[in-house]
């Protein structure tokens, strides 16, 4: 698998998403996980992502179980600072004092002496991004983390804190049927030399065909709490697929291979995490890699999912004031 640039990071061309091994996306299996990602590292792709919140903290514990005997193979992301699915009265923490605690939790989990990446997860309106950058940087200054970068903020506080400590990445949500990003964010980014890591590249599987109504999550699968699964958006939203399908048919090819590599088509610094628990649908989503789409394919989506199409918000209501702040 090829390199992209995450600011001076190198990291496989396409990331592995892993929240869903250990949270929100139904029944967990360990096993089969931790297969995934050694399959995932046999393959090339190097680049796991995490998040103290995943699980609250199972995920990264999954990670280190996954990760004996080959920790130096990985460039290893995790997050701190997303509270909510834990402690809903204090959805988000960024004070300095807790950015240190933060650290040295996830390291423990881990069971690593240093993380690669390592995001503010949500930014905390109560507290100055300088301060909790200043935080940061002073990981980076202690060898506990080589790089930062930050999730779903504004591109002011962005700037902000990359004033403070250069930033790396910024990771946010970003597919067919999310392209806000395009608005302003990837073309800033560029010029910033800041890497852009979309999770969710296909649209928590509603890209992939195989979800057409609500009926086909599980019962404890948390996206039957976003709007865009509820049954009055599903029934808009589907029709969208059509275009996408004939695609994929026509190219012989699978609609998320076709997804994922359309996001990997709009820049070079774009690298996406698509998440799995599962080595088959790791392998066909790798695919993507060597999947070629044509100006006038990449046209064409772009005219069937423009900007503001999907029905529902990406988030529940209370979840998106916490965007782009």
């Amino acid at each position: 698998m090829q390199k992209r640039q995450l600011g001076e990071l190198a990291v496989s061309e396409i990331g592995l998403g892993c929240m869903g091994m250990s949270a929100v996306y139904g029944e967990r299996d360990d096993a089969e996980s931790i297969a995934t990602l050694h399959q995932s590292i046999e393959f090339g792709c190097t680049f796991l992502d995490s998040s103290d919140a995943y699980g609250n903290g199972l995920n990264e514990e999954l990670l280190a179980k996954a990760l004996v005997g080959k920790r130096d193979k990985v460039i290893l992301a995790t997050k701190f600072g997303n509270l909510g699915m834990i402690n809903p009265k204090t959805p988000v923490n960024g004070r300095p004092e807790y950015v240190q605690q933060a650290c040295e939790k996830s390291l423990s989990r881990l069971n690593t002496d240093v993380i690669d990446l390592y995001f503010q997860h949500r930014v905390d309106p109560d507290v100055p991004i300088e301060e909790t950058f200043g935080a940061m940087s002073l990981l980076v200054e202690q060898g506990k983390v080589r790089y930062l970068g930050i999730c779903e903020a504004s591109l002011q506080t962005i700037k902000k804190a990359h004033d403070t400590h250069p930033i790396v990445a910024v990771q946010t949500e970003y597919s067919l049927w999310s392209r806000e990003p395009e608005e302003k964010l990837i073309n800033a980014l560029a010029d910033l030399n800041i890497g852009f890591v979309n999770y969710s590249p296909m649209g928590r599987g509603f890209l992939t065909g195989t979800i057409l109504s609500s009926e086909d999550l599980a019962e404890n699968d948390g996206r039957k709490r976003h709007p865009r699964f509820a049954p009055e958006n599903m029934s808009k939203n589907t029709s969208l697929l059509e275009v996408l399908s004939d695609m994929a048919k026509n190219k012989e090819c699978t609609m998320a291979q076709i997804a994922i590599a359309w996001t990997m088509a709009k820049a070079d610094h774009i690298v996406p995490i698509p998440g799995t628990k599962k080595r088959t649908y790791l392998s066909e989503n790798l695919g993507a890699a060597d999947l070629n789409l044509s100006i006038s394919e990449i046209e064409l989506l772009d005219a069937n999912f423009p900007l503001g199409i999907t029905s529902g918000t990406r988030y529940p209501e209370k979840l998106m004031g916490g965007l782009g702040i």
